[in-house]
């Protein structure tokens, strides 16, 4: 049992496991901030362009399938381009915040490792004064 809970408690402590930790909570606080700017500010304006309430009251489809006063149901598209809308802010501003950094990131260290030229030696830059002295002769 021990050598369960102790491989158990290796790959937690290792650091992958605790770096997607912190990633899944930074990521549903990112989440509710994006909700709340797409529900209190982008989609108000989008709605008052098209005069609802918000988006998700656009383009409300009803299906009846026996007359009567209720709906039997109701297709809600501005619902999904609410939806569509906080997907694509998350995206651009994961990209923007994240990956782009990121990918600069990976190539300034890939710029790093990159071995220096070496400098040539005594015996070449020797023969490259004399040749050059040569030459102006």
């Amino acid at each position: 049992m021990k050598g369960i809970f102790g491989g158990f408690k290796e790959f937690v402590l290792r650091g992958n496991a605790i770096d997607l930790a912190v990633g899944v909570v930074i990521g549903a606080a990112f989440g509710a901030v994006v909700t709340a700017v797409v529900d209190h500010l982008i989609t108000p304006l989008i709605g008052a362009i098209f005069g609802a309430p918000d988006l998700s009251r656009i383009w409300d489809i009803t299906l009846r399938v026996n007359p009567g006063d209720t709906p039997d149901a109701i297709i809600s598209v501005g619902g999904i381009l609410n939806a569509i809308l906080q997907f694509l802010l998350i995206a651009i501003a994961v990209y923007f915040v994240i990956v782009l950094p990121m990918n600069k990131l990976a190539e300034r260290r890939a710029k790093g490792l990159e071995p220096e030229p070496e400098a040539p030696s005594e015996d070449v830059v020797l023969l490259t004064e004399i040749r050059d002295l040569l030459a102006k002769q």
